[in-house]
């Protein structure tokens, strides 16, 4: 009894593991969300961050030229990162290789 009792402890832990690890990641980078950001909504949306509202828990985003919209802070499922050169060549040297 005992050994199944450490198996399924073990077995839940490192599957909890990596969601406690991810969403500790996205709590950090809403945390630090500023103006300008470029994110990604849970619905999909891409757009950029125009506006954080005092209290911190809504964010506009500018989805077109003349399209802002309003979110809930915790609706941005992703910030994206600026892509650096080094990562924008080795995807475009990458994909002239069809093993890759």
């Amino acid at each position: 009894m005992i050994p199944y009792l450490v198996v399924i402890s073990l077995l839940y832990f490192f599957m909890s593991s990596p969601k406690r690890r991810e969403q500790s990641r996205r709590d950090l980078s809403l945390k630090n969300l500023k103006k300008n950001d470029r994110v990604v909504t849970i619905g999909g949306l891409f757009g950029s961050v125009v506006n954080i509202s005092t209290d911190g828990k809504e964010v506009t985003l500018k989805v077109d030229e003349n399209t802002r919209i309003k979110f809930r802070k915790t609706a941005i499922a992703e910030v994206l990162k600026e892509e650096s050169t080094t990562e924008s060549a080795w995807t475009t040297t990458r994909n002239h290789f069809p093993f890759f």
